[in-house]
């Protein structure tokens, strides 16, 4: 069975510029778990969602349902394996402005927050409670990125 488009290593990446003018179109959406609706409301996933849509197309398979919990554990990198299979991985430290960074909120879990950098120092994301905001890549969040992929060119 088939789950969607794969797109090699060497295929072209989407104009970062692009990528980055569209996540910021998401800020001010409202937090809203597992939802992905510029203006109405998303989680971190459903930002990422969006923004394919937007620069990439349709999204390739449907999302299946999925847990808040930050510290999960366990063998598999779902989020990582997904964005495998549809983006450009690139090493964390050269990830350039655009690419879409994965977080390991706790030593040991798997990568379950979602980012996408906008700058050197600053990215963009949808928090609990807070909704979508840009802010600073810190060095605390900086040490959580676990992976980073680039958004492949339509």
């Amino acid at each position: 069975m088939t789950l969607g488009p794969s797109y090699p290593a060497a295929a072209p990446a989407a104009d970062s510029a692009h990528v980055i003018a569209v996540a910021r179109t998401w800020l001010g959406t409202p937090y809203h778990d597992q939802a992905s609706l510029r203006g109405v409301g998303c989680d971190c996933l459903g930002l990422a969602r969006g923004v394919w849509r937007a620069v990439v197309g349709p999204e390739p398979f449907p999302i299946p349902p999925y847990s808040r919990d930050w510290g999960e554990t366990g063998p598999i990198e779902v989020l990582a394996d997904g964005a495998r299979r549809m983006m450009i991985e690139v090493p964390p430290a050269e990830a350039p402005p655009g690419a879409l960074l994965l977080f390991r909120m706790r030593p040991g879990a798997i990568a379950k927050h979602v980012g996408i950098l906008t700058g050197p120092k600053t990215f963009l994301h949808a928090y609990e409670r807070v909704g979508v905001i840009e802010e600073p890549l810190t060095p605390t969040w900086r040490r959580r990125i676990a992976f980073a992929f680039l958004f492949p060119e339509l």
